[in-house]
C-alpha cells in the first residue's frame, strides 16, 4: 500500500539523516544546531505518528508543534543517558516478543485508515541531508555551491530552468550539478533533466558539468565528459577531485600508444596481460581479471600498468589491497624499487607513512576498512569515494567481495 511504503521510507530517511548527523558532529567535535535537532525530532515525530496509525489500538491525527519544546538542558550528564541506554535495552526485549502481534495489527489497521505524509517535513529532511554530504567533502552553500540556480536555454516554452545545486570550482565556474529528488521517488528520476541543465550550462561555460543524482538517500553519478555507465557512488566527490576529473586529459591515443617497459614486465605473457588490461581501460570496462600463476610476476604487471596509467594521466591515486600484511610490505617494496622517491607511497599496517599525501596506498583489508571514517587534518574525510582511481586486489576471490565489499562500495574507481 502507498501509506506502507511511504511510512518505510521515512523511517529509513530518517534513521540515516540522525546517523549522519550525529556522525558529522562526532567526527567535527562540534555542536548540533539546535534547528537541526529540531528537525531530526520533527521527523520522528512523523515516523511515530505512522507508527501510532499502523499499530496503536487508538489513533487521533496530531501536528508537530516545536512551541512545546523545552529549553536545550546542559546539565544532562553521562549517567542519565546510560541509564536511558539501559531502560531502552530493557524495551528492545519487549518489543522483539510483540513482533508478531504488531504486523497483524498493521495489516488490519492500513486497511481501516487513512494516512497523509508531511511534505514539508520530508523535503526539509532532504535538504538538511543533502547539505550533510556536502559538508562531510567541503562543500558550503554561497562559498562554493549556489541552491535553485536559473538555466537559460532550455528546450520549454519559456526556455527557462532551475538547477537544484551547482558546486562551482574556485574560478566561479560549475564543476558539476545536482538534481535532487524526493524521497519517495527513484534518484535517477531526474537523469534527463540534468543532462538538459548541463548542456545549457555547457553553452555558457563553454565546458560541461558533471551529474549527481540523488533524492537524499542514494546518489548517483553521470561522467557527462567520458560517457561511462552512469553508476551509485557513496558520496558527493570533493571540488579538487571534480576539477582533476575535468582537466584531466583521457586520451585513449595516447594511453594505447604508450610503450610497455620491458624493464619492468618484458615477458611475453606479462605484456600481453598489460596490453589487454589497457585496451579493457579505453574501452570503459570497470573490472578486470588477471590470471597468472604464482610465481609469474603478478606485481610486476601491476608496476606496469601503474606507470603507463601515470604517464597517460589516466590515474593519479591507487590502492593497493592484500590479505596478508607480510604480503602488503612486499608489494610496496616491489613498487618502491621502480617508483624509487619520483611517487609517494604509504603502507597502513605502518604508522611511518603519511597517506594524506601519498599516491599510492598499501594495505589489508580490514586496515582498509578503518581507514573509510578517518579524517585529515583538515577534518575532512582521509579517502574519499572519488581518491582513488584505481585499486589492485592481490589473489582476487568470493570471500573478499563478502567480508570487505564496503571498501569496494564506497570507491568509484576501476578494480583490477
Amino acid at each position: 500500500m502507498i501509506a506502507e511504503s511511504a511510512g518505510f521510507s521515512r523511517g529509513e530517511y530518517v534513521k540515516n539523516f540522525i546517523k549522519k548527523l550525529g556522525n558529522n558532529t562526532a567526527h567535527n567535535d562540534s555542536d548540533i544546531a539546535r534547528d537541526d535537532a529540531v528537525l531530526a525530532l520533527r521527523g520522528l515525530f512523523e515516523f511515530c505518528k505512522w507508527l501510532a496509525y499502523c499499530y496503536a489500538d487508538s489513533y487521533k491525527e496530531q501536528n508537530f508543534n516545536d512551541d512545546l519544546l523545552p529549553v536545550e538542558d546542559e546539565n544532562h550528564s553521562k549517567i542519565k543517558l546510560q541509564k536511558l541506554r539501559d531502560e531502552l535495552l530493557v524495551k528492545d526485549e519487549k518489543i522483539n516478543a510483540m513482533q508478531k502481534q504488531l504486523e497483524e495489527s498493521r495489516k488490519t489497521h492500513q486497511k481501516q485508515r487513512n494516512y497523509k505524509v508531511d511534505e514539508l517535513t520530508e523535503a526539509e529532511i532532504r535538504k538538511r541531508y543533502i547539505d550533510l554530504d556536502f559538508e562531510r567533502v567541503g562543500w558550503y552553500k554561497n562559498k562554493n555551491y549556489s541552491v535553485e540556480v536559473p538555466v537559460k536555454g532550455m528546450p520549454n516554452t519559456s526556455g527557462n530552468g532551475y538547477c537544484d545545486y551547482i558546486l562551482y570550482g574556485k574560478e566561479q565556474k560549475p564543476l558539476a550539478i545536482v538534481e535532487a529528488e524526493k524521497t519517495k521517488y527513484s534518484a535517477e528520476k531526474g537523469a534527463h533533466q540534468a543532462k538538459l541543465y548541463a548542456e545549457c550550462l555547457e553553452k555558457q561555460y563553454g565546458i560541461k558539468p558533471l551529474i549527481f543524482l540523488t533524492n537524499g538517500f542514494e546518489i548517483y553519478f553521470i561522467d557527462t565528459l567520458n560517457n561511462y555507465p552512469r553508476r551509485k557512488v557513496a558520496g558527493f566527490f570533493t571540488q579538487e577531485e571534480l576539477k582533476l576529473r575535468i582537466t584531466r586529459q583521457l586520451n585513449s591515443q595516447l594511453l594505447l600508444k604508450d610503450k610497455n617497459n620491458c624493464d619492468i614486465a618484458g615477458r611475453a605473457y606479462q605484456i600481453a596481460a598489460t596490453r589487454a588490461f589497457v585496451e579493457a581501460a579505453v574501452n570503459k570496462r570497470r573490472k578486470m581479471l588477471i590470471v597468472q600463476a604464482t610465481g609469474t610476476g603478478k606485481t610486476r604487471v601491476a608496476i606496469n600498468i601503474v606507470n603507463i596509467l601515470f604517464k597517460a594521466d589516466w590515474v593519479k591515486n591507487v590502492l593497493f589491497l592484500a590479505d596478508l600484511t607480510a604480503l602488503v610490505k612486499q608489494a610496496k617494496n616491489a613498487f618502491q624499487e621502480f617508483f624509487s622517491k619520483s611517487v609517494p607511497l604509504c603502507n597502513l599496517t605502518e604508522n611511518k607513512d603519511d597517506p594524506e599525501t601519498s599516491r599510492i596506498i598499501f594495505s589489508t583489508y580490514p586496515t582498509m576498512m578503518n581507514a573509510i571514517d578517518k579524517k585529515k587534518a583538515d577534518g575532512q574525510p582521509l579517502f574519499t569515494p572519488a581518491h582513488f582511481d584505481l585499486i589492485i586486489i592481490d589473489e582476487s576471490h568470493r570471500s573478499i567481495y563478502q567480508h570487505y565489499k564496503d571498501i569496494f562500495d564506497c570507491s568509484t574507481s576501476p578494480k583490477r
